[in-house]
């Protein structure tokens, strides 16, 4: 069998097709796997003749998943199939002796993945998890304005996003924005969790490319990251906060008032089945109107301390519509980042080898560099920096 440069799970989900496509333009051979094989053939057949691969693949199948990795010769692997099986493919990267991404999970999944630091080094390849937008892009951003400040006394992050126009599109994993969206969040105050109701803490900013919009307190892993790899500066208070254009998160919640967020199996005839599990295949079909786009906002608004003096710094990343990726929306800036840090693990630009986030291990300067050729600002207070 040929030797492929990437293997990419979950290769047929909003994520997937936008970093198999990415690394295709590349120049490089991509193995695809999925449940799935609706989105990613027209990927294949457009921009992969010759050079990429499809299997189906059953991530619940650890040993099946590691065999798939060997045979198809990649050193990396690229997860953007749900959180739900990261940990899974963490076990099976380690049989393979593989490298590998994914785009994050809940707190204590991550926390679970950290912990295969040891186990990662002993095989001398490296984990990354956290690899797209917040965590990901936000985790990179807040690696960099780090070293200019003493101390750091808290941290708010989040996205923000809208449309030109008022259709619902998945903005991205529905499954991801369904349980942040109905799972209690928390945030981190004075080092110590505090747990609040879903939608119950919100605030209202104005976003540099989007105008104002309010955005609400959800569960996110960069609770737990951000103070792992930052309380040694002093970072106890982290808030994450998700934001959606009314349009969109009204659809999203009439979704939560019909219980399709719902993870027990309900009897269909003779199947049971859950109504969280049949939603994302269901709204693969959805095509977007012609004309459409999105622009979103990533930031990360940090306040601290620099000689004693009270510092206060906000960065963000600006996701205009990029020319023939208008299809893919914000994914976007999910799907070219980690595709992107899977390239430097791959060209050698990261070489430590352990399971990390990427606060702690991606260079910012050559990341930065890659996200603006694929038209992503970076900002620092106003300034762009990339």
């Amino acid at each position: 069998m040929k030797k492929y440069d990437f293997l990419v799970l979950g290769a047929d989900g909003l994520q997937g097709v936008i970093a198999t496509r990415y690394l295709l333009e590349r120049g490089y051979s991509v193995f695809c796997a999925d449940l799935y094989r609706t989105q990613i053939r027209k990927i294949m057949a457009k921009y992969g003749r010759g050079h990429s691969a499809f299997s189906f693949v059953d991530l619940r199948d650890i040993p099946q998943t590691a065999r798939l990795m060997k045979k198809t010769g990649a050193d990396t692997v690229v997860n953007c199939a749900e959180m739900d099986w990261n940990l899974n493919v963490y076990h099976a990267a380690l049989e393979a002796k593989v490298h590998c991404v994914d785009l994050g999970a809940w707190i204590e999944l991550t926390r679970r993945q950290l912990q295969k630091d040891r186990a990662f080094k002993k095989i001398g390849r490296t984990a990354i998890t956290g690899c797209g937008a917040v965590p990901g892009i936000g985790s990179v951003m807040l690696r960099y304005i780090s070293r200019k400040f003493d101390r750091l006394d808290s941290v708010d992050v989040g996205f923000s996003w809208t449309s030109n126009k008022k259709n619902f599109v998945v903005p991205f994993s529905i499954k991801s924005i369904l349980e942040e969206l109905t799972y209690n969040p928390s945030f981190l105050k004075n080092g110590k969790r505090v747990n609040k109701k879903p939608l119950e803490v919100s605030l209202e900013r104005n976003f540099r490319l989007i105008g104002r919009q309010k955005v609400y307190m959800v569960q996110h892993p960069e609770l737990f990251t951000f103070h792992h790899y930052f309380k040694s500066k002093g970072l106890e208070n982290i808030r994450f906060f998700a934001g959606f254009p009314t349009h969109s998160l009204q659809k999203i919640l009439t979704l939560i008032e019909l219980g399709f967020h719902k993870e027990k199996p309900i009897a269909l005839e003779s199947i049971k089945i859950a109504p969280l599990f049949i939603l994302p295949p269901v709204l693969k079909h959805l095509v977007s109107p012609p004309g459409y786009t999105e622009s979103e906002n990533l930031w990360i608004d940090i306040q601290g301390k620099k000689d004693n003096k009270k510092k206060k710094i906000l960065m963000e990343c600006l996701v205009p519509p990029v020319k023939g990726w208008e299809s893919s929306g914000c994914n976007i800036d999910t799907g070219f980042p980690v595709a992107i840090m899977a390239e430097m693990i791959k060209k050698g630009v990261i070489k430590e080898a352990g399971s990390f986030a990427p606060e702690a291990i991606v260079p910012e300067a050559s990341f930065f560099k890659e996200l603006r050729k694929n038209d992503l600002a970076v900002y620092e207070n106003g300034k762009v920096i990339n």
